[in-house]
């Protein structure tokens, strides 16, 4: 089953601008892990807002559960969606962490006796039941992020889109972030993900990838057939995965390194155990 299609999308922001998404058609099936990424200025953060419906195509249909996304449909459908923005600050309404996971839930009339159960447990989830009485603004951008998505999961979405969630996260709050990705999928295997990114090493982690150029779609395919092709990503300003890199340039020097996964496995074959 398809959660989100996209047929011939394109948008531009005036009449007399280019357009930002052009003619972009793909789909998502249920239970999948689904990057897109691009340089910046490619259109990538305005796909999220055309599929949340915040903004509307100026040609093309978008379907969420193969029906219509139009001004009539957008508020039962949108209550399917989670959405993470880039910087948490923007998201939080709460004095205390556990007043920002319960704001959603409010919105949705959630019954107060059954919600502290219901933040509890996301908070959980994400690791920070220990900081539900602690101000937002105390936290580290890492535990702002893990927060956000939090509120996000609290209200039970069928579709989690990341828009640029690690865009300004240090490397242990991005390392972070792609390890409870990955635990969220483990334990939620129906839950689909879209993550809007230019972090090549998280979309290296997603079942599918999408490259975006100039508002066009411009490659898709598995990480790996996608991070293949060296002077491909030069082109559209994209970086290999470290893992794939290393494992370019091992080659050149004649290390047969085809059939590892991972660094562990490269490490074994450079350092070879007794």
């Amino acid at each position: 089953m398809n959660k989100i299609e996209l047929k011939n999308i394109s948008f531009s922001y005036s009449r007399d601008e280019t357009e930002v998404v052009k003619h972009v058609s793909f789909k998502v099936r249920e239970g999948s892990y689904v990057s897109v990424v691009g340089h910046n200025g490619s259109g990538k953060s305005t796909l999220a807002r055309l599929i949340i419906g915040l903004l509307a195509p100026n040609e093309g249909e978008i379907y969420i559960d193969d029906e219509l996304l139009t001004n009539k449909s957008v508020r039962k459908l949108r209550q399917k969606i989670g959405l993470v923005f880039q910087n948490p600050d923007n998201q939080f309404i709460g004095a205390t962490v556990e007043d920002d996971i319960a704001f959603g839930l409010e919105n949705r009339r959630i019954p107060r006796k059954d919600m502290q159960e219901i933040i509890n447990n996301y908070a959980k989830r994400v690791g920070m039941d220990l900081f539900l009485t602690k101000e937002p603004s105390r936290l580290s951008g890492g535990q702002k992020q893990r927060v956000a998505i939090a509120g996000a999961l609290a209200l039970n979405p069928e579709i989690l889109i990341l828009d640029e969630a690690t865009s300004m996260l240090d490397p242990k709050g991005k390392s972070d972030i792609r390890g409870l990705i990955n635990e969220m999928k483990k334990n939620n295997p129906n839950l689909t993900i879209l993550s809007i990114t230019h972090d090549v090493e998280e979309a290296f982690d997603s079942d599918e990838v999408l490259v975006l150029n100039k508002g066009e779609l411009a490659y898709k395919g598995k990480p790996k057939e996608v991070f293949a092709n060296r002077k491909v990503l030069e082109s559209l300003n994209l970086e290999m995965p470290f893992i794939m890199d290393l494992k370019d340039k091992l080659s050149k020097e004649g290390i047969n390194i085809d059939n590892c996964e991972n660094i562990d496995d490269i490490a074994e074959v450079l350092w070879p155990s007794k």
